[in-house]
């Protein structure tokens, strides 16, 4: 499940439109900024509307977005305030860029994260309409380490489609439980790490998602992990 480089390296399983991933993949960022270390973070998808067959519904994703950042308002997270017509119904377009954008002549890993990073931001925090193709290469224009030209070419040749329902097959396996789960070398394996919550019921029948805690210790763990680092 774990990519090979010359740089620690974590795999994340996820879908853009799972909040729990999204605030797991902040976490890991954040301490791998505060202690100077060059993660690579390797994405796979975990695409819930083929899990599902469906759309990820918002009224599922509405309260838990809610949830997350009346405790966590550090992320800079709102209620989605774009038009209703405009509310991505898909996330397997902005999966695939992902994908493709691991090609070295498109940005390898560091900048298919930085575009994961990119288009979580657009759609957490700004409301942007992350299905739509032309949204997703202006937000790879403004990713660094992302040549958007070549991203452009790659999706247009269909680059990240065959790997996304690949990885979902993959996915469906008892290894991965769900989005987000994260591997690293040394057998390291956790499912939605650091989040302590439940529903009130099911959300289909008006129950909600409680947080009863958030932990971020788990990301310091994984990274002295994957530097060799004792945990005391």
């Amino acid at each position: 499940m774990v990519t090979r480089t010359d740089s620690p390296t974590v795999t994340v399983w996820s879908d853009i439109g799972c909040p729990w991933a999204t605030l797991a993949l902040h976490t890991l960022r954040a301490a791998a900024r505060r202690r100077s270390l060059p993660l690579l973070i390797d994405h796979r998808a975990f695409p819930l509307e083929l899990f599902n067959r469906e759309p990820t519904p918002k009224f599922i994703v509405d309260p838990e977005i809610m949830a997350i950042a009346a405790r966590l308002p550090e992320l800079g997270w709102r209620m989605w305030d774009g038009p209703a017509h405009t509310y991505p119904v898909t996330t397997l377009p902005a999966l695939e860029a992902i994908q493709a954008a691991k090609d070295p002549e498109v940005g390898g890993l560091r900048g298919s994260d930085e575009l994961d990073e990119a288009l979580r931001r657009a759609f957490y925090n700004d409301s942007k309409c992350i299905s739509v193709h032309a949204v997703i290469l202006d937000i790879a224009e403004q990713c660094e380490h992302v040549d958007a030209k070549a991203l452009a070419q790659a999706l247009a040749r269909g680059s990240g489609r065959a790997e996304v329902y690949a990885q979902w097959r993959t996915a469906e396996g008892p290894q991965i439980q769900g989005s987000p789960h994260l591997f690293a070398e040394g057998d390291y394996a956790a499912h939605n790490p650091g989040a302590t919550f439940t529903w009130t019921g099911s959300p289909y029948e008006g129950g909600l998602p409680r947080l009863d805690g958030y932990s971020t210790a788990w990301a310091d763990e994984l990274l002295d992990a994957v530097q060799g680092e004792d945990t005391p």
